[in-house]
């Protein structure tokens, strides 16, 4: 879908001016009632997005008014909505008309599911439709149906998860919305000491205590990892090359099957003895590498503030 770009309002003077919003974008979040809105939230949100839900759709004019106006820091909006009757849809007219107007970019992913998988899900959870006003079942899911049509066949991304697991489905919401692949995971590098505890919270965890520990020389012992001698010290070290060229295509091995199998968050531990010196140059070097390969990398070190304390 291809919209044009406008003006947004000058909202602190009334006044029209051109300010492009090229970089904001708002996803509706729509469907069948049980075909997994909720879960796609928490995938969306996941991705980065800031989630709105359960939204009446005329509320979400001022919202796109204010997160697109000077100084907001949002640049991704996904509203999750449900359009319950003819007036809602066509509060949602409107929205999207206002969208077109302000040159946002949107767009509209539809869920979808058979009838009888509704109605299993409904029944399995014991709560009603919410168009089914005291009448059977399957009369609020065909109301709901008719009135959601239209927007299906102008939605973007439509998903059917009649067959799907929640796993399944936020892997395909993943590939509709970023791409497939090792670049969708999210990886986080964290160099550690090891005589202050093992991380409970990481995926990988390596140890670089086989390294000539700087600390015992002592124009370095003073400094960190984040400086240039020390990573000069530790990268020229016998065996730290030839680790990052196997534990390198070694992480990228796992992280493609992690893209397959939705996890999308990878932490990696990289502990020396105080985790002021060997971890932190050998985690800064493994983040660069992994970037090179076109991966989402973020580093930080857990003793840092250690430091000379």
């Amino acid at each position: 879908m291809t919209q044009e770009h406008g003006l947004i309002p000058d909202r602190s003077e009334g006044k029209g001016r051109p300010e492009p919003a090229d970089d904001f974008e708002v996803l509706l979040v729509t469907g069948m009632s049980g075909a997994g809105r909720s879960r796609a939230a928490d995938s969306v949100e996941d991705m980065g997005w800031y989630v709105v839900d359960n939204l009446p759709p005329k509320l979400l004019i001022p919202l796109v008014d204010m997160m697109t106006s000077s100084g907001s820091k949002v640049h991704k909006l996904a509203a999750v909505i449900d359009v319950r009757s003819r007036s809602y849809f066509d509060d949602l007219a409107a929205v999207l008309s206002h969208l077109d107007d302000l040159g946002v970019k949107y767009r509209i992913l539809f869920l979808d599911a058979d009838d009888e998988v509704l109605i299993t899900r409904f029944e399995s959870v014991r709560r009603p439709h919410p168009l089914q006003h005291g009448r059977r079942l399957v009369d609020g899911i065909h109301e709901e149906r008719e009135l959601l049509a239209h927007l299906k066949e102008r939605a973007d991304v439509v998903i059917d998860t009649t067959r799907l697991s929640i796993h399944q489905l936020s892997t395909k919401l993943y590939d509709a919305l970023l791409g497939t692949g090792p670049t969708t995971v999210s990886v986080h590098i964290f160099s550690f000491g090891f005589k202050y505890g093992v991380p409970l919270d990481a995926d990988f965890v390596a140890d670089m205590r086989f390294l000539p520990n700087p600390f015992w020389v002592p124009e370095l012992r003073d400094l960190t990892g984040m400086n240039a001698a020390v990573s000069d010290y530790v990268l020229n070290s016998p065996g730290a090359q030839e680790f990052l060229e196997s534990y390198t295509p070694a992480i990228l091995t796992a992280i493609r099957g992690y893209s397959r199998e939705d996890k999308h968050f990878v932490t990696i531990a990289i502990g020396c003895t105080g985790g002021q010196h060997r971890s932190v140059a050998m985690s800064e070097e493994l983040a660069k590498r992994l970037r090179n390969h076109g991966l989402s990398v973020t580093v930080s070190a857990r003793e840092l503030h250690r430091h000379r304390s």
